[in-house]
């Protein structure tokens, strides 16, 4: 089995732990933990509990996985606005 073959699972975060970790329902009623994707970490986005997410597992240990995608959930803006334009004297 190549290295690219990796499980994608959906689920929701059922509890925030400690190292950036999170604790993941997953669809199938298994819980894993599972830590956020470099991207993710890159991009500044942010997991509460609750959300819906698409979670990477191996299938050489299927009780860890990574998170590499938060869905949108209604009503959510996207956060404060911006201020653009830099630094004025």
């Amino acid at each position: 089995m190549a290295k690219e073959e990796l499980l994608t699972m959906e689920g929701n975060i059922e509890e925030i732990l400690p190292d950036g970790r999170f604790s993941v329902l997953l669809d199938n009623d298994h819980k894993i933990i599972a830590y956020t994707a470099g991207k993710m970490r890159k991009f500044r986005i942010r997991s509460v509990v609750g959300d819906r997410v698409h979670v990477e597992m191996t299938p050489y240990d299927l009780s860890k996985g990574r998170i590499v995608f938060r869905e949108r959930t209604p009503g959510q803006s996207g956060g404060p606005p911006r201020r653009r334009g830099g630094f004025k004297r």
